[in-house]
């Protein structure tokens, strides 16, 4: 009888042991810890008030900017252009049509050139005739600021900065997309890109318990406070999202979480970066969550007043410690 009784118990253990250990790995895979002996003394200061007048600029004065206004988003094109001139970048306009009308790309080179590259981009377009501050002037503004450090401290290899037109439906995951026509490109000029990063709304930040959603089973694994900023990813580019997340997190004082799962799964494809995986570049997104937790998302709540700059400076030095890292 006691024998039988321990045996039971020996069984129990082992099987829960095994659970809690499938439990640990799967926690693992979808939010790849990282080891981060210390911070990253050289990033450099970053203004909140630039930003803000970034995103005032694009949201306020550039509007409406969906692709029912092609006007107005070359107005916002001139001015991605003349921003990224001012920071000593290369800069170019990739002109392409869609049904009737043009649109254009914005494209900025930094450190030496070449073929091995690493692409960060944002669109600068937005849904409908929304303000679209958030989604996505905020990542917009990310995108000139890091122009402005770059040029400042030029990489050690080829980075190449995109504004891209066509983000927001109709145009989503369409040929006309304007990552979809920079990414094509790039392929046919036998570039290597050793990483895509899309700066997908980046400015919404909530200190609140419950601010944060994230859908089923992923919610068990993750903050319940919006005060983060995200790393995403396909289950495949696990190895260079490890090492984007360590340099983040070197790099900004800013909470930096991250998510590594299948491409199907809700909200995981739903920006640049996936233009790129067709073409079979690794790519991730870096991003407030949006919908999981801005709740004015492609709405006119959307305004520049309900962004917090100063994290958004936080989200600009982590990127920039991720592109001297990942360009060396």
């Amino acid at each position: 009888m006691v024998r039988r009784a321990l045996a039971r118990h020996r069984r129990r253990i082992i099987f829960w042991g095994i659970v809690l250990a499938v439990l640990l790995l799967a926690w693992a895979s979808l939010t790849q810890p990282v080891l981060v002996l210390g911070k990253n003394k050289h990033i450099p200061a970053v203004s909140s008030a630039r930003l803000r007048s970034h995103v005032r600029m694009l949201s306020e004065v550039l509007v409406p900017r969906d692709c029912d206004h092609p006007a107005n988003l070359a107005r916002a094109a001139a001015y991605i252009s003349r921003e990224f001139e001012k920071a000593g970048g290369r800069v170019r306009r990739q002109v392409y049509r869609a049904d009737e009308d043009e649109y254009r790309n914005v494209i900025a080179q930094f450190g030496p050139e070449g073929k091995q590259r690493m692409v960060v981009g944002a669109h600068y377009d937005a849904y409908g005739e929304m303000p679209a501050a958030d989604d996505n002037a905020s990542g917009v503004a990310v995108l000139i600021e890091l122009a402005h450090l770059l040029g400042k401290a030029p990489p050690q290899k080829c980075v190449e900065l995109v504004a891209y037109a066509l983000e927001e439906p109709p145009y989503f995951s369409t040929r006309q997309m304007g990552s979809a026509i920079h990414a094509a490109e790039s392929e046919r000029q036998g570039v290597a890109v050793s990483v895509m990063l899309s700066i997908e709304s980046v400015g919404y930040f909530s200190d609140a318990r419950g601010s944060q959603r994230f859908p089923f089973p992923i919610s068990l694994c993750c903050p319940r406070r919006g005060n983060f900023i995200a790393i995403v990813g396909r289950t495949q580019d696990s190895m260079i999202l490890r090492r984007v997340k360590k340099a983040m997190i070197a790099g900004t004082t800013l909470p930096v979480r991250s998510l590594s799962v299948p491409s199907f799964f809700p909200g995981v494809d739903e920006s640049d970066q996936a233009s790129y995986w067709k073409r079979g570049y690794p790519g991730l997104m870096i991003t407030d969550t949006d919908y999981f937790r801005n709740r004015n998302y492609h709405t006119d709540r959307d305004t520049a007043n309900t962004l917090d700059y100063r994290r958004m400076a936080m989200v600009v030095q982590g990127v920039y410690a991720v592109v001297q890292e990942i360009a060396r």
